[in-house]
């Protein structure tokens, strides 16, 4: 489906990646594990599902839509499950959100052209771009944070090397994604404020993930949201200044539940590509108002240009209730439309020029 064209959005407005899991669903997802429904019909479910989280996010003015990621259990067991070499010898769960047992007892598979195996996002991002006119955003949980999930066995001399190693086969992935047609990427580092000490390595394997793809990408990192509670509290500072040198065309950041604080860090290591502002805190059923997403845009503006600036939650939206998520998104959109009234429009140009440009370019990480 091609976008048509469509006026320059200022300020363009995206979710994160995960979109609310409704409970009938999450039920549905524990009984495939206990082998009450056929793996079919479960991917009969997961596509009715993705369709109405994408109706969700049209019907609430997003500019940049996501597949929800409702396939994925959490964040790491969707690419553990179809990366060859790890072993995962319990693949039932108590409960679906739970993470798997996974391990390596060798060195990955190389991840070449003729090596790799695909982990199938390709294909999740052709069903999603078919069901929208706007520009779709898919998201790789990043290799720092993957390797945390795995227990290595004697297959590498330490956890860099495991670290790298994931990193090759998800550049394969992202070369995979680039061929389908995707044009904007995001690594999710969800648990890199956690270990601020592996920062460097993190920005490496970054590097290496976005060689796989010359595509806008996005490097998001947060504070964690399992069960929608922060696993770790502090600032962004531990970011800097090694994040500069990763080779993205934007940080995605929370500040809606954190507060603005780390705003000026921008300012302060000059940090002149694009910003994701994190302006919904995903961790309340509170619902904010227009009104107050336009504050946190405005004290935004104080530090990024507009046109350097993009308006998304703070994290993923999977815990939320479906009424609230949607309720937020609306607030998002009307927040960011008051500012949008307050700096004017510019010229026209495509959805898909959308995706590049407010998330800049390869070429602006150089």
């Amino acid at each position: 489906m091609t976008p048509p064209a469509a006026r320059e959005i200022t300020l363009p407005t995206t979710v994160i990646g995960s979109y609310s899991v409704p409970e009938w669903l999450g039920r549905v997802k524990n009984d495939l594990y206990r082998h009450r429904i056929s793996r079919k019909l479960f991917d009969e479910i997961h596509e009715m599902a993705i369709k109405a989280a994408v109706l969700d996010q049209e019907r609430a003015g997003i500019d940049i839509v996501s597949d929800g990621e409702l396939r994925r259990d959490n964040d790491i067991d969707y690419l553990l499950a179809s990366m060859p070499g790890v072993d995962i010898p319990h693949r039932d769960k108590a409960d679906y959100f739970d993470y798997f047992d996974a391990a390596v007892h060798r060195p990955l598979p190389g991840s070449g052209p003729s090596g790799h195996a695909s982990l199938g996002l390709a294909e999740d991002f052709r069903f999603v771009r078919q069901l929208t006119d706007r520009p779709v955003k898919l998201s790789l949980t990043g290799p720092l944070s993957l390797a945390r999930r795995i227990r290595d066995d004697g297959a590498y001399s330490g956890t860099a090397d495991l670290v790298r190693a994931l990193a090759q086969v998800l550049a394969a992935e992202a070369a995979e994604l680039q061929r389908a047609g995707a044009r904007l990427l995001q690594i999710d580092e969800p648990l890199l404020a956690g270990y601020p000490e592996d920062v460097e390595l993190a920005v490496e394997a970054v590097n290496i993930v976005t060689s796989g793809a010359d595509v806008s990408w996005i490097l998001h990192v947060c504070y964690g949201n399992r069960y929608a509670r922060p696993l770790w509290e502090g600032h962004y500072d531990f970011l800097f200044p090694a994040v500069k040198q990763a080779n993205v065309s934007q940080l995605a950041l929370e500040f809606a539940r954190t507060g603005d604080d780390d705003l000026s860090l921008v300012e302060q290591h000059h940090w002149d590509r694009c910003l994701g502002l994190g302006v919904i805190d995903v961790k309340t059923e509170q619902v904010e108002s227009p009104e107050l997403v336009a504050t946190r845009i405005r004290r935004a503006l104080r530090f990024v240009a507009p046109e350097k600036l993009m308006i998304n939650p703070d994290c993923g939206l999977r815990h939320l209730p479906p009424a609230v998520a949607r309720a937020k998104l609306a607030a998002m959109v009307a927040g960011t439309a008051l500012v949008r009234a307050e700096l004017g429009d510019g010229a026209s140009r495509s959805d898909q020029d959308l995706t590049v440009r407010s998330a800049g370019s390869p070429a602006d990480a150089a």
